[in-house]
């Protein structure tokens, strides 16, 4: 059993694949990175990861079950920037 796992996510914003059916398998008690250059989908990622937004199709899972919305509370984001819009 993993800790975090996603199956197939998919994301797309207005006309850009911003993720396309992405696996990941993260075991308890392992660190775990997302490298890759700017626009690779990290963010997104993350976001849906965190509940931030919501995946167009995939699932996100927490311990072997489908994301909760309390199993944010696992999970530590220190994102670089804080990512809300200007206005």
């Amino acid at each position: 059993m993993y800790f975090l796992e996603t199956e197939e996510v998919v994301k797309q914003y207005a006309g850009h694949l911003a993720l396309n059916k992405v696996n990941i398998q993260v075991p308890e008690g392992k660190i775990f990175g997302l490298l890759g250059p700017n626009g690779a989908g990290k963010t997104t990622l993350i976001r849906i990861i965190n509940r931030i937004t919501a995946p167009d199709s995939g699932i996100v899972r927490f311990n072997g079950h489908l994301s909760r919305p309390d199993d944010v509370y696992q999970i530590g984001y220190l994102p670089e920037e804080r990512g809300l819009y200007k206005k």
